[in-house]
């Protein structure tokens, strides 16, 4: 079954201090008022899901599995990495998920 929106929703919804949000028009969700997880509103990423991430694991991610993970100009550079929703399983987008919310959230949480 592939992942949409309310498949992220479960699972960012049940981080603590995440909230719902939009940024750019899409559904997003913040922690502490960061993003950690949004829909990209870039054309060149229609429908893929943008989470941050640790730099240094992007170029890994996206060698290893780029049918899942890739990323467009306008996010190079940048800790955020894109997500093709129907190529990823639910427990590895909630293990990225996780991570992105980890990486946000203050210390503590």
């Amino acid at each position: 079954m592939a992942a949409d929106w309310n498949t992220v929703r479960e699972i960012a919804s049940e981080l603590p201090g995440a909230e719902e949000h939009t940024s750019y028009g899409q559904p997003a969700f913040r922690v502490a008022g960061k993003l950690f997880v949004w829909m990209s509103p870039s054309r060149e990423a229609e429908g893929a899901l943008a989470l941050r991430i640790d730099p240094d694991e992007k170029p890994l991610l996206i060698a290893a599995s780029p049918k899942v993970y890739f990323e467009t100009p306008h996010y190079h550079g940048h800790p955020i990495v894109l997500v093709h929703l129907d190529a990823i399983s639910r427990s590895e987008l909630a293990d990225r998920i996780e991570d992105a919310w980890a990486l946000r959230a203050p210390q503590g949480s």
